[in-house]
């Protein structure tokens, strides 16, 4: 099978993109890929160090404050189209795989120019703009939540879940001694992005000597950005900081609350295990699609979402202490994030793969 996978940005497209990918390697081992990203985002690094052949578009997002630049994107967005259509056709792939961000629209357009059997994976509750551009050319649409459908012509999309998930099931569950934490106390984990927050630094900051005496710890993974920043705060014995964790995804196997951005990613990740959350959506992003996804948690009652405006000492101390307190609230949120979690997600997705593959060959 040749594929060519689109996905850039951030790690919320990337590592969706890369499950597909290992799936696809574990069923079809003489699969050859291309991967084409950005010039300018974390893709252009990760993936050539992955050994995945690598193909990078000039692009930038669309800019909504200042229409005149957009003069400049379309000029862009045009000649990306033009040099993907040229690689694609070179490579002579099967399919052409979507998984999100602004350059995935220049790939699919060229591919939908060159008859190309088209899968976009949407792993957001509300569709970003290139999925909603490119959806009326895709043969398979499939999205991470279920509310996305609604979002997609109904021919067309399948409930898959995001394939970051199948792969929690794999890593194995973290001993907590190796980090320093007691296994006889219950943990949370607060992490605002793989890079931090300088709002949400300084709010938890206020609020970790609140910490002190309670029962549980508290495990800050800060960013690198932000880490010397705390330096200077006293820490109660049961609240530790780190500017990151390698391997963040075995831990979270151990813990027992995430307080956390609501990405896609980590909706996948705390929804495969059934990790109950306190979602604080970022309100930088498009679309305001975190908050979109936190709120489909928060509404099945697998979620508390506190907005950053609200995010504050006592409304934080007090969600926290009262979902680890209450037994049966802290049962009815796993149960119901364990219901949102897709276990065959990946399997799912290469199965649709195939599908599209096949009817081609017909």
């Amino acid at each position: 099978m040749k594929v060519v996978i689109s996905a850039g940005g951030t790690g919320g497209h990337i590592y969706p993109a890369l499950a597909i990918i290992n799936k696809i390697k574990e069923n079809d081992p003489k699969s050859e890929f291309l991967y084409i990203g950005t010039t300018n985002r974390m893709e252009k690094d990760l993936i050539p160090k992955l050994g995945i052949e690598y193909e990078g578009l000039e692009m930038e997002g669309i800019d909504r404050k200042n229409i005149f630049k957009n003069i400049k994107v379309f000029i862009k967005y045009q000649k990306a189209i033009k040099k993907a259509k040229q690689v694609i056709s070179k490579f002579n792939p099967d399919i052409v795989i979507g998984a999100g961000g602004y350059v995935t629209a220049p790939v699919l357009i060229a591919a939908h120019k060159l008859k190309c059997k088209i899968l976009i994976h949407e792993q957001n509750s509300v569709p970003g703009v290139s999925n909603k551009i490119i959806s009326k050319y895709a043969d398979r649409i499939c999205v991470s939540l279920p509310k996305s459908v609604e979002f997609f012509p109904k021919e067309k999309v399948v409930y898959t879940g995001n394939p970051r998930s199948e792969e929690m099931f794999s890593i194995p569950k973290a001993d907590k001694k190796k980090f320093n934490l007691n296994i006889n106390k219950k943990l949370v984990i607060i992490v605002m992005g793989s890079l931090g927050s300088t709002t949400m630094t300084e709010k938890i900051q206020k609020i970790i000597p609140k910490f002190k005496d309670k029962k549980y710890e508290v495990l800050v993974v800060s960013g690198n950005k932000y880490y010397d920043s705390y330096k200077n705060i006293e820490l109660p014995d049961n609240v530790l900081i780190v500017p990151f964790l390698d391997n963040f995804n075995s831990l979270l196997k151990s813990t027992d609350l995430i307080v956390s951005r609501a990405g896609a990613s980590t909706i996948a990740e705390i929804t495969a295990i059934g990790l109950p959350s306190i979602l604080v959506p970022s309100p930088y992003v498009t679309n305001n699609h975190q908050y979109k996804n936190a709120k489909e948690l928060e509404d099945v009652g697998a979620a508390k979402l506190i907005t950053e405006d609200d995010f504050f000492v006592e409304s934080l101390i007090k969600e926290i202490d009262e979902i680890l307190s209450d037994d049966k609230l802290y049962n009815n949120m796993k149960e119901a994030t364990l219901k949102l979690g897709v276990k065959d997600s990946a399997t799912k997705i290469y199965q649709e793969i195939k599908n599209i593959i096949k009817d081609d060959t017909k």
